[in-house]
């Protein structure tokens, strides 16, 4: 997609409830008896939640707080109403009445000395919401003391803990995985301008604010990754652009303050230059950068990555998504063999004027500059056709790439039978990141269905947009700068992030 005007200035923060719980409990075995050689251990439970009003979801973390790792933890609590358990993750989750048991999963079972471990899961309800009162570890109750030393009780609240900043992430096998290999998922929105404003003279975000409270309202959605659409004669400076060493200061500033809030930034070519004189009526054929070209062009494009690669390299929080929305076969006559060969090769392509930068020369760009940040790399037709992405993978000495895939009401590819035949079989591959997806009428019922399908098959997402422009045809998530949803998709969406975690794993 591309961006758009808007004048609103606003930013308000906001926090979820939560509730610490002290607590301690001793490694058991059936029954209740301490294991062989298990040493007793003091722990804290931190329960937060995210209500809708008709559901919520729930987060728990165990803190290790003893001076010794354990192994093994089953985690127990009740519910005062009528709760009940829908889905949850990094645990395996169960219900009997109102009491529910999370045991660890072979990947997190063990907690080291210090350490925490996180799990959530998604409930509904009506009536009241009442917050559990009898955490318990492995058949001991959260008591708040050591239980070697002493039995006295004590309870305690606090805040939520705070957040640390986004981890580093690389590809393995067919998963984005923090450095420590746990999987992690890019859930969040796109943030439209850094695109336009430069070259329609709105300054750098088109007056949206930048600063830390608009970064808090993002949090409050329960984002964990933000999509920055980039210009490419802004980031370098050139044909009179009035971006350069300022421009690329403000990207960094931006994205270097989401991380440090545990938010993913993912930094995308969005425009290039490039004169398509034949291409569609409805098309935009200026050779600046004002408009979504059908492939970069090799002009700029590897200069604006190679420039990109060095800003953040070592930066692995930061991902790269290569080029927006490829579409090379329709000025060869949507001869898609063509469109693909152009699409990794790039040079002089059929239709096209100009002569163009593969991905190929994008991934080599990258990595000339020593970056090893993941990649992001859409398909054709406007990256919602993923049908040979894999044959035409350009190659990585790092194969450290993921597909990018973009998925709105509107396109060819937008029913479960597609996602199924055409979708599932590339993200059993390699990792699968929805760039983009929205519909086009406001509402929320196809992103809940793609959402939902996304979700069951381990994918990434970002929807379009974080931009208070209207919601007048689809595509726009927020009122005003403070996060306020639109209705329908707005407030759909933003319930469905509610209930997610990064970490879970599917």
């Amino acid at each position: 997609m591309s961006g758009r005007s808007s004048n609103r200035r606003t930013a308000l923060a906001a926090a979820a409830a939560a509730v610490s719980l002290a607590c301690t409990a001793l490694i058991a075995v059936a029954g209740g008896a301490p294991a062989s050689g298990a040493a007793p251990f003091a722990c804290r439970v931190d329960y937060t939640t995210n209500d809708w009003g008709s559901g919520f979801g729930a987060n728990l973390s165990i803190t290790n707080a003893s001076s010794a790792a354990v192994d093994g933890w089953t985690l127990t609590y009740s519910y005062a109403g009528n709760q009940t358990l829908q889905n949850g993750w990094n645990g395996n989750w169960s219900q009997t009445g109102n009491k529910v048991t999370v045991t660890g999963m072979s990947w997190n079972s063990s907690v080291p000395a210090g350490g925490t471990v996180k799990a959530g899961a998604n409930f509904s309800y009506s009536g009241t919401n009442a917050k559990p009162a009898d955490f318990a570890v492995n058949g001991s109750a959260c008591t708040g003391t050591d239980p070697t030393t002493t039995t006295t009780t004590t309870t305690t609240t606090t805040g939520p803990p705070a957040d640390g900043p986004a981890p580093a992430l690389r590809v393995s096998g067919n998963r984005i995985v923090t450095a420590q290999g746990q999987p992690y998922r890019l859930l969040g929105v796109s943030r439209s301008s850094g695109e336009f404003a430069c070259v329609q003279g709105k300054g750098m975000w088109d007056g949206g604010p930048v600063d830390q409270a608009s970064v808090d309202a993002m949090k409050t959605w329960n984002i964990h990754a933000v999509r920055i659409p980039l210009n490419e004669e802004c980031w370098l400076g050139v044909n009179g652009s009035p971006g350069g060493a300022a421009y690329q200061q403000a990207v960094k500033d931006y994205a270097n303050r989401l991380v440090a809030s545990g938010i993913t930034v993912i930094l995308d070519l969005h425009w290039t230059w490039g004169a398509y004189t034949n291409g569609p009526d409805w098309h935009c054929k200026d050779e600046h950068a004002v408009c979504q070209k059908p492939m970069p062009d090799a002009k700029y494009a590897t200069q604006f990555w190679t420039g990109v690669a060095t800003a953040f390299k070592g930066n692995d929080a930061v991902v790269f998504d290569l080029f927006n929305e490829p579409y090379p076969e329709i000025a060869a006559d949507w001869n898609k063999t063509v469109g693909w060969q152009c699409w990794r090769d790039g040079g002089t392509c059929t239709g096209l004027p100009y002569e163009t930068a593969g991905m190929q020369d994008l991934v080599d760009a990258v990595r000339s500059t020593g970056a090893t940040n993941v990649l992001m790399l859409g398909g054709l037709e406007w990256a919602n056709d993923m049908r040979e992405w894999l044959a035409h993978k350009p190659a990585d000495p790092l194969n450290n790439i993921a597909a990018s895939w973009h998925a709105y009401s509107f396109n060819a590819c937008a029913s479960e039978t597609c996602w199924d035949t055409q979708i599932a079989p590339l993200a059993a591959q390699v990792p699968v990141v929805l760039g983009e997806f929205g519909q086009d009428d406001c509402g929320f019922a196809y992103m809940q269905r793609l959402a939902d399908w996304a979700d069951a098959h381990a994918l990434s997402y970002l929807a379009w947009t974080w931009n208070p422009w209207g919601c007048s045809s689809g595509a726009v998530l927020i009122k005003d700068w403070n996060g306020t949803p639109e209705a329908g998709v707005g407030e759909g969406f933003k319930a469905h992030l509610l209930g997610q975690d990064p970490y879970a794993t599917r």
